[in-house]
C-alpha cells in the first residue's frame, strides 16, 4: 500500500503538469507549441506505425532510434571502462594527479560540441566520430568521481590490508572498488545523461539518421509536432535509462546499509 501510494504522489505532479501544458497550449493555438495530445499522436505515427499499416514498429525505429541507442551505450560503456581503469590507477598513485590534474582540467573545460569540426578530421564523418565525441565528454565524470572514490578508502581497512601482506590486484578488486562504488555510480548518472546529448549533437551534423537528425530535420522542415515529438522521445530516453541505472546501483549497492534504507525510501517500502 505503502509502495503504491508513493507512486501515486510521485506522478501526481507530472499528470497536472502534463494537464496545465494541454490546456495552456490548447488556449495559446501557436504553432510552435503543438499540444501534448498533438504529440502523442505524431509519436504513434513515426514509431508505432507498420509500414504496412496497423499497429507495429516503424522504420524509423531500426533506421534512427535504435542506431542513437547504440552509439550512446557504447560510447558510455567505453567512457566507462576508460574512465574506472584510468581513475583507480590514479586514485591509488601518490602523485599521479599532480602531473595531469592541470590537463585534465583544461580539456573537462572545452565545449564538446565545439569539437566537432576536430572530431570529423580525426574520425571522419561515420560512426566513429559520434563514439569518440560521446567518449571523450562522458569519460571526465566517470574518471574524476573513481579517483575520489579511490582516495577515500578507509584508511582502517588499508592497514589492515598491508598487515595481511593483501596482493595489490586482490586489494583493489574486493575493498578498493567496492568502497569507491556509490561515488562511481554518480559519475555513472551524470555521464549517462552527458552521452544523450552528445549523441544528439553529433548526429546533426554530416549524417543522415539517427534521433539528432531526425530533430534537426523536423526543425528545418517547420515541423514543428513531428520535432516536439522527438523531443519528448529523448525524454523518455533519458528517464528510462537512468531509472534502469539506479535499479543496478540500488542492487550492487544493497549491502551498504545507508543505501538500502534510501533505497527503501525511495520505492516506498
Amino acid at each position: 500500500m505503502k509502495r503504491i501510494t508513493a507512486f501515486a504522489h510521485r506522478w501526481a505532479v507530472f499528470a497536472v503538469g502534463v494537464v496545465i501544458w494541454q490546456l495552456t497550449t490548447a488556449a495559446a493555438a501557436n504553432v510552435w507549441f503543438p499540444t501534448p495530445g498533438q504529440i502523442v499522436r505524431r509519436g504513434w505515427e513515426l514509431w508505432l506505425t507498420a509500414p504496412s499499416g496497423g499497429f507495429g514498429l516503424s522504420d524509423t525505429v531500426f533506421e534512427d532510434i535504435l542506431p542513437s541507442l547504440g552509439r550512446v551505450l557504447g560510447g558510455w560503456a567505453l567512457a566507462t571502462v576508460i574512465g574506472v581503469v584510468l581513475g583507480t590507477a590514479l586514485g591509488r598513485s601518490r602523485t599521479g594527479m599532480q602531473y595531469v590534474g592541470p590537463l585534465f582540467a583544461f580539456f573537462r573545460a572545452l565545449p564538446s560540441p565545439a569539437l566537432v569540426p576536430v572530431f570529423i578530421l580525426l574520425f571522419g564523418i561515420d560512426s566513429g566520430m559520434k563514439l569518440a565525441l560521446i567518449v571523450f565528454a562522458a569519460v571526465w565524470p566517470i574518471l574524476l568521481n573513481t579517483v575520489d572514490g579511490v582516495r577515500s578508502v578507509d584508511s582502517v581497512k588499508t592497514d589492515t590490508a598491508r598487515s595481511f601482506r593483501t596482493p595489490r590486484a586482490q586489494w583493489v578488486a574486493m575493498v578498493v572498488l567496492p568502497a569507491a562504488l556509490p561515488k562511481i555510480f554518480a559519475g555513472l548518472r551524470l555521464s549517462l545523461a552527458i552521452s544523450i546529448i552528445l549523441m544528439v549533437v553529433s548526429e546533426m551534423v554530416g549524417t543522415t539518421s539517427g534521433i539528432g537528425y531526425e530533430l534537426n530535420f523536423a526543425r528545418t522542415q517547420f515541423d514543428f509536432t513531428t520535432m516536439w515529438a522527438w523531443i519528448v522521445l529523448l525524454g523518455i530516453i533519458g528517464y528510462g535509462l537512468n531509472l534502469a541505472l539506479l535499479a543496478v546501483e540500488r542492487r550492487v549497492l544493497r549491502w551498504q546499509p545507508t543505501r538500502a534504507a534510501l533505497a527503501a525510501a525511495n520505492t516506498g517500502g
